[in-house]
């Protein structure tokens, strides 16, 4: 169902809720820092890039999906998606397959996933045959082939995503930002 279309303007007004919220818990993270039994914070550098990470993924919502696209301008495929924002943002040159991609940095578990990590999927009857970024909360942004054929954000907890999860790496050493309300 192809409902950006229809609300454009709508999806303005998601991107800076969602920005509003990164800033939020960004700002409710410096707080919680303050408690005397906080760990330090992190390198605000890492910090900043995770954010803008992100704030930049985020911001390619609706772009329009491309098998083999790398560029926001012609279309993305996921692998595309994942490899530019990183590029873009991080300058991290990661390889155009999924399962390529699956390789590279630190494998995590579940319950270990923080914004900006990578989540990955069998969507092809094979493993490791799609990527996402995860934004937390559930929540990831993908480029998806056949639901919207465009960038969306799903939630990892409805039961096609659920069933398909194969595996997450974290490709930045520290992520400090988190959606949860622990």
């Amino acid at each position: 169902m192809k409902i950006w279309g229809k609300f454009q303007p709508m999806q303005k007004i998601l991107r800076l809720v969602f920005a509003g919220f990164f800033l939020f818990a960004t700002s409710a993270w410096a707080i919680d820092a303050a408690d005397s039994n906080a760990v330090p914070p992190p390198d605000t550098t890492v910090q900043s890039k995770a954010t803008d990470l992100l704030m930049y993924s985020l911001s390619l919502v609706g772009v329009q999906y491309k098998y083999g696209g790398k560029s926001p301008e012609t279309g993305l495929d996921c692998s595309g998606f994942v490899s530019h924002v990183f590029r873009h943002v991080a300058s991290l040159a990661l390889p155009h397959n999924a399962y390529a991609i699956s390789l590279v940095g630190k494998k995590i578990a579940p319950h270990e996933l923080r914004p900006g990590d990578l989540v990955f999927f069998n969507t092809l009857r094979k493993s490791f045959s799609h990527v996402g970024i995860y934004l937390g909360d559930n929540r990831f942004v993908h480029d998806a082939s056949s639901s919207t054929g465009k960038v969306e954000i799903s939630d990892m907890s409805d039961q096609y995503w659920q069933t398909r999860f194969n595996g997450a790496r974290r490709l930045l050493p520290s992520l400090p930002i988190s959606f949860s309300a622990e």
